[in-house]
């Protein structure tokens, strides 16, 4: 049929536009409006919740929060602010309450003399949180009486009424996600936490707290942690560098509030080799950085390289000395309040507005002058860390380029051990980092060929959070990962960065067997692609694959179990009442013990696989975690592992 037979066949009229009332937008493409409808979105709901009180908090009416997770994955989150307006919109010709619930983009946070900042990313508000939650309810304590409404997927159940009186202010959120929009509505304690953890560093002096129904301590009561900070971001750095040794004894804390954008930065060195620097806007996580970021560090390296160059310390120094050598060891937090943020980049996540560069810049400069001269013992060690990461990274350098010297793009340059695919378009292709000869033997033989790579890594890689960069080259299963993918470091702009024009997969999958030598292998290798290759992780292209734990079988019938729980299932299905006994068990401890095809089946086959994307939520949270897990300080890997002893699964 032509195009003109088509366009008279099928008419497209004024009836054919559809206009979404109300919330009706939101529960027809929520990901527009909450990023996803997976465990990302359905944390975001909680953001945009406690983002409210935040913001009452930074207009100085609310100094405490509480959020609870009940059985059902409900969630209830109380503040003591001023409790949201419930007098009438002369406007819409309702409660302001539920004004605020049900219309998108209404709130306080438009008007600058109720908030003159605000957090919140997407700016959608509550509302939408309402719209995908089945049910809501709000309770409003406010000029001495209590106040609610009650929701279904955004619709009011009745008018706001008054229920009672009270001596108390602020503001009572309850809500359920809706589970015909989220792919799961299990919220994880340890993400939520973390969160809240990050909001009592950045807003110094209010108390969030944590309550975990689902969980009983041993006294019966639900599963409790409580976050309040006096020190602010001095204390945040404090975490962030709790699990390695400093070399400066406290960290630098720099305040500024004379401009119109408030500038709060802490800072502090210590003996790793990693430079990790974590950037806020209005509490909002600045993952790709901005132009506060390229403020802190045009000042940072000014400043130093002043006070290296009048100290006579640089003079006997023949390496040139670059931004980088200034920012190794360095752990940082930058928080910086916007009233109007411009954000840019993938993830809408880069500050983008030009004054809060020179703002940042103009507050470290000056701070960071005066400490140095004040402390002449401590800036003498940053110097001498300075210079020993000038030698480290020429050092590396020429580790790269020998290791990219043998990464040009032809056959005779891919790893021996390599398996390549014969498909050569990146977006289709996958490598898999498989534990050993024999798991990669038998990866090898059940692949696709087409599109499925094989790389088997003996034994175990080097830490690279223990080690100094160049050494990280000199491994020969790193090496044999970094040729294999086709990738290479430096560009113009960073000597450091990750290149990855030549990228030959974009699903990179690490396969280890289910065991605990299988877990500390795969550990190792996440914490390269974080430290070295975290471009990889943010583009989504690292994965986890999940080979099943147990075969369930009787006679001919044969199924496989992922989990403990799943084992427990499928025994009590598969047997008759009472004979469980007839139902056979093997548990896989190593990949080697499947044979190509049943490796295949159960962890290959895109059509039957499970695979699990990394993600960054929090890099914060992120960095802590590796440096504790996998750095030199014994005493905190040790009390992580005494508070967690009760969730270990053992092999024996």
């Amino acid at each position: 049929m032509s195009p003109q037979e088509k366009a008279n066949s099928s008419e497209y009229g004024a009836s054919n536009i559809q206009v979404l009332e109300g919330l009706e937008a939101v529960r027809k493409r929520p990901a527009m409006y909450i990023g996803d409808v997976g465990v990302k979105g359905l944390h975001h709901l909680i953001w945009e919740v406690v983002d409210n009180s935040i913001d009452e908090a930074l207009a100085g009416y609310c100094d405490h929060i509480i959020v609870e997770i009940f059985e059902d994955n409900s969630v209830r989150v109380t503040d003591n602010g001023r409790g949201i307006p419930t007098d009438l919109h002369v406007k819409e010709n309702r409660s302001a309450l539920e004004v605020v619930m049900t219309v998108l983009h209404a709130g306080g946070k438009f008007d600058k003399d109720t908030y003159k900042v605000s957090g919140g990313l997407h700016g959608v508000g509550v509302s939408c949180v309402n719209a995908l939650s089945i049910p809501m309810r709000v309770e409003v304590h406010r000029k001495g009486k209590i106040f609610e409404q009650e929701y279904a997927k955004g619709i009011p159940q009745y008018s706001v009424r008054e229920i009672g009186t009270t001596e108390k202010t602020g503001t009572i959120v309850h809500f359920k996600p809706d589970a015909e929009i989220f792919t799961t509505t299990v919220y994880n304690f340890e993400t939520v936490a973390s969160r809240l953890r990050e909001l009592s560093f950045l807003n110094a002096g209010i108390t969030l707290e944590l309550f975990d129904h689902r969980e009983k301590d041993d006294d019966g009561k639900a599963i409790h942690q409580k976050f309040h900070s006096q020190g602010g971001l001095k204390e945040f750095v404090e975490y962030l560098d709790s699990t390695r040794e400093k070399l400066i004894p406290s960290p630098i804390h720099i305040t500024n509030d004379k401009g119109d954008i408030p500038v709060e930065v802490a800072m502090s060195y210590n003996t790793s080799y990693s430079e990790n620097v974590v950037s806020y806007v209005n509490n909002i996580n600045t993952i790709e950085g901005g132009t506060h970021v390229a403020g802190f560090r045009r000042a940072l390296t000014r400043t130093l390289k002043s006070y290296a160059d009048k100290s006579g310390m640089l003079e006997k120094v023949k390496l040139e000395i670059s931004g980088d050598d200034f920012r190794e060891g360095l752990t940082s937090v930058i928080s910086v309040k916007v009233a109007e943020p411009q954000f840019e980049g993938q993830t809408k996540t880069k500050l983008g507005n030009s004054d809060a560069m020179g703002a940042v810049d103009t507050a470290v400069a000056e701070a960071l002058g005066y400490w140095l001269e004040e402390h002449p013992r401590e800036a003498k060690q940053i110097v001498q860390k300075v210079i020993l990461a000038a030698q480290a990274r020429h050092a590396a350098r020429k580790a790269r380029e020998m290791v990219q010297r043998k990464n040009v793009l032809g056959s005779n340059s891919l790893p021996g051990k390599l398996a390549d695919c014969s498909d050569s378009d990146p977006a289709v292709c996958e490598l898999y980092l498989v534990e050993g000869d024999s798991a990669g033997g038998s990866a090898k033989q059940g692949r696709d060929r087409g599109f499925q790579a094989i790389l088997p890594l003996r034994g175990k890689i080097l830490n690279v959070e223990k080690a100094q960069e160049h050494r990280i080259y000199d491994n020969e299963e790193i090496k044999n990962m970094i040729t294999a993918m086709g990738v290479s470091f430096g560009t113009p702009e960073d000597d450091k960065a990750l290149n990855m024009d030549k990228l030959r997969y974009h699903k990179i999958i690490i396969m280890t067997d289910a065991d605990i030598d299988g877990s500390h292998i795969r550990t190792l290798i996440l914490t390269f692609f974080f430290r070295y290759m975290r471009d990889l992780i943010d583009k989504g292209y690292l994965y986890i694959a999940l080979p099943p734990l147990y075969l369930v079988k009787r006679g001919k019938d044969e199924r496989y179990a992922w989990s403990e729980e799943e084992r427990i299932r499928l025994v009590k299905e598969m047997a008759p009442e009472g004979k469980e006994d007839s139902v056979g068990i093997q548990r896989y401890k190593g990949l080697g013990e499947m044979n190509p095809e049943q490796l295949w089946t159960t962890t290959m086959d895109p059509e039957m696989r499970s695979l699990k994307r990394v993600s960054v939520e929090s890099a914060a949270e992120a960095d802590h975690l590796f440096s504790m897990l996998m750095g030199d300080e014994v005493a905190p890997r040790r009390d992580f592992i005494e508070r967690n002893a009760k969730y270990a699964k053992l092999d024996v």
